[in-house]
């Protein structure tokens, strides 16, 4: 798989990370019910990183200080990331959830962006994000304020990642950060997960949807982002992951039977189009982009 990927195009290996997440998102609105939110993240950090290290095996000897500081703060940027959207994902629609979170990305690539063209992208994404949020069209005592707030710190969460996944690509070889990174996670999300869910975390129903999110929605995924942001800025990556929200919707019609309101389905258009506006922008200033920011 690692030799595969880096063969391929970063842009198509962002776009399978999105297909990959989003129905393992879908998949993890099903599994919530039985274990809730902690328990639902620990099956999903904890299956992920069994499966990860007999293939990866990762090396922890002659390992520096910084090393240590960079996939810590991966893993604990995973563990605080997957806790915020989870809790999201029980209150929202996973279209909904996915576009407000996505005012992370926005915001990191505001930052980064040298161009004109990157604000105004940023603006129209910006409104799509209103607009799918409900703000607009729902009485303020109707919007779920605390599903809004969790899809919010999901998204700055989201930010984090993009600069400690791009920093731990650069400290370790392959995906051994991830793997390293995940297994952290876990062990500080695993007994969260077991006081909440009790006997039910290890039935079989959880531990069989709990595998297929963790392939779909860890091992895949971060694995192709991590080489991704190898050759990608983080703007440019921020920008591209604007097409979650339309393949969550795609996901959560499929597997869910969600279906949204043609104003969110508007606000998505929104965002899609200020991703197809910054990419333009991008392959014509791939040499003026800025260097990544170290956390």
């Amino acid at each position: 798989m690692r030799r595969g990927a880096g063969t391929v195009p970063a842009p198509l290996l962002v776009l399978g990370s999105i297909v990959s997440v989003q129905f393992g998102g879908a998949l993890a609105v099903t599994l919530l019910p039985l274990v809730g939110v902690s328990g639902s993240v620990a099956l999903r950090l904890a299956l992920a990183t069994l499966l990860m290290w007999p293939w990866v095996r990762p090396s922890l000897r002659g390992r520096s200080r910084s090393d240590w500081v960079a996939v810590a703060a991966y893993g604990a940027t995973l563990g605080a990331m997957n806790l915020a959207f989870y809790g999201s994902l029980r209150r929202l629609p996973i279209g909904v959830a996915v576009t407000i979170e996505f005012i992370g990305p926005l915001v990191l690539s505001a930052i980064l962006s040298r161009h004109v063209r990157d604000f105004l992208a940023i603006l129209l994404a910006a409104a799509g994000v209103v607009l799918v949020s409900g703000a607009v069209s729902t009485p303020l005592g109707d919007l779920d304020l605390v599903g809004i707030l969790l899809a919010l710190t999901a998204g700055a969460c989201w930010a984090i990642y993009i600069l400690t996944s791009r920093r731990t690509g650069r400290h370790f070889s392959g995906v051994e950060g991830l793997a390293i990174a995940m297994l952290l996670a876990s062990v500080v999300v695993l007994p969260l997960g077991a006081f909440e869910a009790g006997s039910p975390l290890v039935g079989g129903e959880a531990l069989l949807k709990g595998a297929g999110i963790a392939v779909l929605s860890s091992v895949v995924p971060y694995s192709l982002e991590l080489v991704a942001l190898r050759r990608l800025p983080p703007n440019v990556f921020g920008i591209l992951l604007s097409l979650e929200p339309v393949v969550a919707a795609g996901a959560g019609l499929l597997v869910l039977g969600q279906r949204l309101s043609p104003v969110k389905l508007l606000g998505m258009l929104f965002v899609v189009a200020a991703s197809v506006l910054i990419l333009g922008a991008a392959q014509g200033n791939t040499e003026d982009q800025p260097a990544a920011l170290d956390v």
